[in-house]
């Protein structure tokens, strides 16, 4: 079982080309899988039956492990078994009967306009904060996942035409516009800090550490954090929400949910249409704060 785990991660990395972060998950996930199946003496694949991927997926949700999770661990093994199939290891697939948990489908948490505002409000002087707040407002302009922001290489940038090119989920590759704010915040980025962080040192990364480096996803959530706090806002914030206020922003102004779907990096429309619920449900609000029956 541990041959045909590795066969089929370095598969997912070589062939099918999943980000760095769906690669450990489904590690994680077939790992376990192995683990349980060896306590009930399982060790081929030819011996594994539904039954066992039952057991597994019910040992996973008394430890605890929630729905969404125990979602994606099934699909980390319905993907093992068929890479098995197509590869001639198996004969039959025994992961096909089973069915996805039940999962709800939350809102995503957006941001108020104001807060937005407040949150892009004039910072200090410290080089670190410029670019942070540069960060944000890029994130904010342009839907980007912190990953894709982190990841922005300087040749990525087309200021004077304003836009960028964004390498998402899959490595697909999407064009973006930034908008005024996010450009002019990005210029006095580019001429006064990043040439401050870099000293004389060279990177190809749009945003830099004081070592030359490119931002990590923690270092970014833990500066976004502090942001907050010192901009006195209130709501929980995460990198993602930054890009769920854009979507939902968009939204509420009107925008076609098509051009949406482009921005974000949507593969399927399904998956936008949820910021529509989200501005119904601002609107719901709106009107029962404010309507004298409401």
């Amino acid at each position: 079982m541990d041959a045909a785990v590795d066969r089929y991660l370095t598969w997912l990395a070589a062939e099918r080309r999943v980000s760095p972060h769906t690669l450990a998950g489904y590690g994680r996930d077939c790992t376990a899988l192995v683990r349980h199946l060896e306590t009930v003496g399982v060790r081929q694949p030819a011996a594994v039956l539904p039954g066992h991927l039952v057991g597994f997926l019910e040992a996973e949700q008394c430890r605890g492990l929630a729905a969404r999770s125990r979602a994606r661990a099934l699909a980390a093994v319905r993907g093992l078994f068929a890479h098995l199939v197509r590869e001639g290891v198996l004969a039959a697939d025994p992961s096909r009967a089973l069915r996805r948990p039940r999962l709800g489908r939350p809102l995503p948490k957006s941001l108020g306009k104001a807060s937005v505002v407040q949150l892009l409000g004039v910072g200090d002087e410290d080089p670190l904060v410029q670019r942070d707040l540069a960060m944000i407002e890029l994130i904010y302009a342009a839907g980007l996942r912190v990953s894709e922001a982190i990841g922005l290489t300087m040749s990525q940038v087309k200021l004077e035409a304003g836009y960028l090119t964004v390498t998402g989920k899959g490595r697909k590759e999407r064009a973006v516009p930034i908008g005024t704010y996010a450009r002019e915040r990005l210029l006095v980025y580019l001429r006064d800090v990043r040439p401050q962080l870099l000293g004389r040192r060279l990177s190809p990364y749009l945003f830099v550490t004081r070592t030359a480096r490119p931002m990590s996803r923690q270092a970014f959530w833990q500066r976004l954090r502090r942001r907050a706090l010192q901009a006195g806002v209130r709501e929980r914030l995460t990198p993602h929400t930054l890009r769920h206020a854009f979507a939902t922003h968009l939204v509420e102004g009107g925008a076609d949910l098509r051009a949406v779907q482009t921005m974000l990096g949507h593969v399927d429309i399904s998956t936008t249409e949820i910021y529509t619920h989200v501005a119904r449900e601002r609107l719901r609000e709106v009107h029962k704060k404010f309507h004298p029956r409401g």
